[in-house]
């Protein structure tokens, strides 16, 4: 029984996906609900699961070729499975009477080796150089032949040559091939070049920002704040917070709650522009930047709002794991309406965040750095975060977005407003 894997359906805004990996090759054993192949949409990445129990028969796509949904990823043999069980039940064949001498040998024949995988970019310049791929050792997972692989065999000759098949013999007086001559001096810069397909995603990330600099009239404010009171509400609170509700207390709860506050007053801020209208959100789902190997994605806290600091720090936390793990649904990076952005944790000390489409307005945060600054007519040293405010101008006035950046440097550098709602 001949079982298909088809890619599925992943959302009414996304038609089509790469492949990204396949876990399993032709003739591995797959089990029910097991993950066959990794596909990367420009939103998210996802497993397809094995619908059935069997053997991987056939794949139709190759690693990074582009399909639509419901397009036929692979088969499975879902009899193949079964057939092998009932194969070593099976009684064996009487032995034959003696026969009067015993019958010649066939003389075994040499099995073609198949050729061994490439990775894309080691395909292309295997393809340039004229090199034969059973010439080339592959390091990579399951014997693949990476790009490092081929530029070691045209550098020095360090590929494996092609082994023989069981049984073949070699023709007499027969020599290796001679491998490519060690190069004389560095090899050229084409040759230390490593060209990879942009992915989805990063495709997508780069559509969406080309996409506010072509659209927005995006203009930023920049100021700063001083970390004193913050720091110290959190040094003195942590340790209990964390017994109390299993999940650290960080800074970025504050950020979250103090923008609300400032979106509140200032609702142009929270809104975004749709054809001849203006439409103002009356509630706040914050998206919170996180950088993963794949590129930056923007999930979503839904009803911040509507949430503890706890409740804040435990959806940033969980979030941030899924996105790391390559686990956000769709669900999870839809419906922001404000963007907050922390460079800092990669060391930025300022920065002009880009907005997020159609989102109206992101803050950067920045590096907490200690600065020498003046404080009722003396120098103190504080720690110091520059603050800036990116705004669709279309929407935001200068006004209203310079207000929005001091409301929130307000309730960070006295964490009481945001609790008394001032």
């Amino acid at each position: 029984m001949t079982v298909e894997i088809r890619v599925p359906v992943m959302g009414e805004s996304v038609t089509e996906a790469t492949i990204a990996k396949w876990f399993k090759k032709v003739g591995d054993a797959v089990a029910l609900d097991e993950p066959v192949v990794e596909l990367e949409t420009d939103k998210v990445t996802l497993e397809v699961n094995a619908p059935a129990a069997g053997t991987l028969a056939e794949i139709m796509v190759e690693e990074g070729a582009t399909v639509e949904v419901g397009a036929l990823l692979a088969s499975l043999d879902g009899a193949a499975a079964a057939a092998k069980p009932a194969a070593k039940s099976a009684a064996p064949a009487p032995a034959p009477a003696k026969p009067a001498a015993a019958p010649a040998q066939p003389v075994p024949q040499a099995q073609p080796v198949p050729p061994p995988p490439l990775m894309p970019a080691a395909r292309r310049l295997v393809e340039e150089s004229g090199l034969a791929p059973e010439t080339v050792a592959g390091s990579g997972k399951g014997g693949r032949i990476t790009k490092g692989d081929v530029l070691a065999v045209i550098a020095g000759g360090k590929g494996a040559a092609p082994q023989p098949a069981p049984g073949s013999q070699p023709a007499p007086g027969s020599q290796p091939a001679p491998g490519p001559r060690p190069a004389s001096g560095p090899r050229p810069f084409a040759e230390r070049e490593e060209r990879v397909r942009m992915t989805r995603l990063r495709k997508r990330i780069a559509e969406r920002l080309k996409e506010a600099q072509n659209t927005a009239a995006m203009l930023t404010t920049f100021n700063e704040v001083d970390m004193t009171n913050v720091i110290a509400v959190r040094n003195l609170y942590k340790d209990a917070f964390e017994k109390k509700h299993g999940v650290r207390l960080g800074f970025m709860s504050f950020f979250v709650k103090a923008a609300i506050v400032a979106l509140k007053e200032l609702p142009a801020v929270n809104a975004e522009i749709d054809g001849d209208d203006l439409v103002y959100k009356n509630y706040y789902h914050i998206g919170v930047a996180v950088g993963t190997p794949q590129g930056l994605v923007v999930p979503v806290v839904r009803e911040a709002d509507h949430l503890s600091f706890a409740e804040v720090e435990k959806t940033i936390g969980a979030l941030g794991e899924r996105a790391r793990t390559g686990k956000l649904g769709l669900e999870d990076l839809q419906g922001g309406t404000f963007t907050i952005s922390n460079g800092g944790v990669y060391g930025s000390l300022l920065s002009t965040p880009i907005l997020n489409p159609p989102q109206a307005a992101i803050l950067g945060m920045h590096k907490t750095q200690a600065r020498p600054v003046a404080i009722e007519g003396r120098v103190e040293v504080r720690p110091m975060m520059y603050l800036a405010l990116s705004y669709d101008h279309r929407i935001i006035d200068g006004r209203e977005a310079v207000l929005a950046l001091v409301r929130i440097k307000e309730c960070i550098e006295d964490p009481q407003r945001i609790l008394l709602d001032l």
